[in-house]
């Protein structure tokens, strides 16, 4: 039985590889919605050129005269690793001992489903890793499992903008002051994109954020005798719904996207219970992933993928070791652009 593993092409690199990125996706919320743009490159490290955050008017000038000169700010170049993301799985003879042909199912198709099962495992893992990424990548700061960071704001020699207090505890708030927030954050948005056009700004909040949101004076009001009321009682709306609760309000699409344990670990995934992280949707190149390729000399100098997967036989050959990996970066270009604020 184990003389599949080596002499089969089913278990080449190339084919475990493929099969591995057939695997469903699970891309978590901001996957489904498709912030991040994916690019494959050759290196383990990418840099990323700025000239600037601004964009410039051109003065009006006498025909047949000299035009401006235009002021071209500085370039910058930041060199970003790309970090490497790997699970180890096994199969031990055990496992596949007394498998054989029945029916329409050969005895590789059913080692291969064994294989097929043990890399889904932990595929599921770095999915869960990724959306752990985009989420760090979505606040300037992207944490990993280890105590890791990467600061964009300080890679970039941004500042991080201030806290925004939406004093959603107040008891008594003035009428009209939390639209006049939102109205404030899609004004700040628009100038820390330099007028760079957006679709709309999107806000994930935690779980007391959302609530207090939801149930302040304002909201209820601009709701009621509407036959959108029911969104008060079911806060979903639009096209941009989802699993999580989620309505519109001040131009702002809100989103509860509350922190829960990030498989069974110490991280969390999700938006801690008092913030709110604001996003422009629709700004190309704004969140981009960068895949890099796998450490084996089969793929030295080829884009990367997605994902990879490899095996080799145990020394005392009762088995096989095998791995899946991805070496996936996710940032923000602008961080500058990604607002935050707080319930009180």
């Amino acid at each position: 039985m184990l003389n599949i593993f080596s002499s089969n092409p089913a278990f080449s690199v190339i084919s475990l590889t493929d099969a591995v990125n057939e695997i469903a996706v699970r891309p978590g919320r901001l996957g489904q919605l498709g912030l991040f743009a994916a690019t494959s490159v050759s290196t383990l490290s990418i840099s990323l050129e700025r000239i600037g955050d601004t964009i410039q008017l051109v003065a009006p000038s006498p025909r047949g005269a000299p035009g401006e000169v235009r002021d071209y700010p500085k370039r910058s170049v930041e060199s970003l690793s790309i970090p490497h993301f790997q699970r180890d799985w096994s199969v031990v003879a055990d496992e596949v001992q007394g498998v054989r042909a029945y029916g329409s199912e050969t005895e590789l198709q059913t080692v291969q489903g064994i294989v097929a099962q043990k890399m889904a495992l932990n595929v599921a893992d770095l999915d869960l890793t990724d959306e752990y990424s985009r989420i760090g990548a979505i606040q300037g700061i992207v944490t990993y499992k280890d105590g890791q960071t990467l600061d964009l704001f300080a890679k970039f020699g941004v500042p991080q903008p201030t806290e925004i207090d939406f004093d959603l505890d107040n008891a008594t708030p003035v009428d009209g002051a939390l639209r006049k927030k939102a109205v404030g954050v899609i004004r700040a948005t628009r100038e820390a994109l330099g007028g760079v056009p957006f679709t709309y700004v999107h806000a994930f909040v935690g779980d007391k954020f959302f609530d207090d949101l939801l149930t302040h004076p304002e909201v209820r009001e601009t709701y009621k005798g509407w036959s959108e009321a029911q969104i008060l009682r079911d806060s979903y709306i639009g096209k941009n719904r989802a699993d999580n609760p989620l309505f519109e309000f001040g131009g702002i699409v809100w989103e509860n996207y509350g922190a829960v344990g990030a498989g069974g670990d110490s991280a969390l995934l999700g938006i801690q219970a008092d913030s709110a992280k604001f996003v422009p949707v629709g700004v190309p190149g704004l969140f981009r992933t960068y895949y890099a390729p796998a450490d084996y000399t089969e793929t030295v100098n080829t884009l990367g993928q997605r994902l990879y997967a490899k095996q080799w036989s145990m020394l005392n050959g009762k088995g096989i070791h095998g791995e899946v990996q991805t070496n996936a970066l996710h940032i923000a270009t602008r961080p500058g652009a990604l607002l935050r604020g707080k319930r009180t």
